[in-house]
């Protein structure tokens, strides 16, 4: 699906399949990394207030769960784990009450070690799933094309791109709620759908070329 699309029936069944597209990439624990993510994590956050914030515990596994839906680097989920606690709540509290300062917020994450804008942008989703969406490397080619750029700026811009798009898409459906979260799902799992729905043909052809080759040979 195109970024551009205006299709809201295509949106909202590219948003559907985000569960199963999660479950098809067979990947350790990422189905409960992802339910912890979109599920629990918002509820532990926002029950914390008046001083929302992320412990070290939950930043590890939301670092997990960003590495195993996108690429492994296990650099990252040691710096994040052996975080002070008292530093990432500090940094996490600043950064929610920064809102709806999005570049201060993600300012106000990356002090952290092992914390950039992409997964200040995870942690900033998990709170505010309507202002926030997680800068993934798919969505951000579908968006911007180009998804190489993880600096601040590169964030605002695709942010911004996600608001204007989860705003066309509520005003298309008829009030029903779509965010940018849910516009960063539903490019997710249109790009890694296609990707998958890709290698089966080329796999199909493949198999088919080898029994050609057999049938010949007989």
């Amino acid at each position: 699906m195109d970024f551009g699309c205006s299709d809201v029936s295509l949106w909202k069944e590219a948003l559907s399949s985000y569960s199963s597209t999660i479950k098809s990439l067979n990947k350790t624990n990422l189905v409960s990394l992802d339910d912890f993510y979109r599920n629990e994590l918002p509820h532990l956050l926002h029950q914390r207030n008046p001083n929302p914030h992320i412990t070290t515990p939950e930043l590890t596994k939301l670092m997990q769960w960003k590495l195993t839906r996108g690429k492994w680097r296990p650099r990252l989920l040691s710096f994040v784990s052996s975080l002070d606690e008292s530093v990432v709540n500090s940094a996490s509290q600043k950064a929610f009450q920064s809102l709806p300062d999005i570049s201060k917020a993600v300012s106000e994450l990356t002090v952290l070690k092992g914390v950039g804008p992409a997964t200040a942008s995870a942690v900033l989703a998990a709170y505010a799933p309507e202002l926030t969406p997680f800068m993934s490397d798919e969505a951000m080619e579908a968006a911007l094309g180009n998804s190489k750029d993880y600096s601040l700026k590169q964030y605002l811009l695709f942010a911004n791109k996600l608001q204007t798009k989860a705003k066309l898409q509520d005003l298309s459906s008829e009030g029903e709620s779509f965010t940018p979260s849910d516009v960063e799902k539903a490019l997710w799992s249109s790009v890694i759908g296609a990707k998958s729905l890709t290698s089966q043909l080329d796999e199909d052809t493949k198999i088919r070329s080898r029994s050609s080759k057999r049938k010949r040979k007989n």
